[in-house]
């Protein structure tokens, strides 16, 4: 979330992945992606910086993971070090046998 601050000075989160577009005319205009629309102090500009350096934060935080060995990163599981050939029925690893 980064912070941005109304123009009455009070101050709030808004998540930056739901801000669909950011304007200034000459307030800065922040809209959502669901058309809700916030009016800040911050310059356009300013907002940029905001969401780069969350998303900075975000990436550095990601490396801080410890890397798990033996299980790739993968979207379609492959068998790991410790899986055999047997139908265990534990999930989508397992063989599918045809119906007769």
């Amino acid at each position: 979330m980064i912070v941005v601050t109304r123009l009455n000075g009070t101050r709030f989160a808004v998540n930056p992945d739901l801000i669909e577009r950011i304007h200034e005319s000459p307030d800065t205009h922040l809209v959502t992606l669901d058309g809700a629309a916030y009016v800040v102090l911050e310059s356009l500009a300013e907002v940029v910086e905001l969401i780069a350096d969350y998303r900075a934060y975000i990436l550095s935080k990601a490396r801080d993971f410890p890397a798990v060995t033996g299980y790739p990163l993968s979207l379609v599981r492959t068998e790991g070090p410790d899986d055999d050939d047997t139908d265990d029925g534990a999930g989508p690893s397992a063989p599918v046998k045809p119906r007769k």
